[in-house]
């Protein structure tokens, strides 16, 4: 199947709704019913204002989080849809890909 990858890029102190931003986007692929997604905490990292996001053995608000999906361009467009519906501004990385399961290929 062809389709996009789609990298959202977070820290874990954002939220939204009550949740971690990051927990809150499994939630809602989940809910639209996109097949999978992976929450990915990293070490470090910065972003467009050039701070240096980091986790720290007794804080980690400022650990850097990636959710990655494989998605369809539908998919893709529910979950944007949904991010517009919401109000949230967060940055993406959206990639064509092929995908699929090994003994499918």
């Amino acid at each position: 199947m062809h389709g996009y990858q789609l990298t959202f890029f977070t820290h874990q102190a954002r939220q939204h709704d009550g949740l971690p931003m990051g927990e809150w986007l499994l939630q809602e692929a989940r809910r639209l019913g996109i097949r999978g997604a992976t929450l990915i905490a990293a070490a470090q990292g910065y972003g467009h204002d050039r701070k240096l996001h980091a986790a720290h053995f007794f804080e980690l608000s400022d650990q850097p989080i990636e959710v990655t999906m494989a998605l369809s361009e539908a998919d893709a467009a529910r979950i944007f849809a949904r991010l517009h519906e919401e109000g949230i501004n967060i940055f993406f990385v959206k990639t064509p890909i092929e995908y699929g399961m090994s003994e499918e290929h």
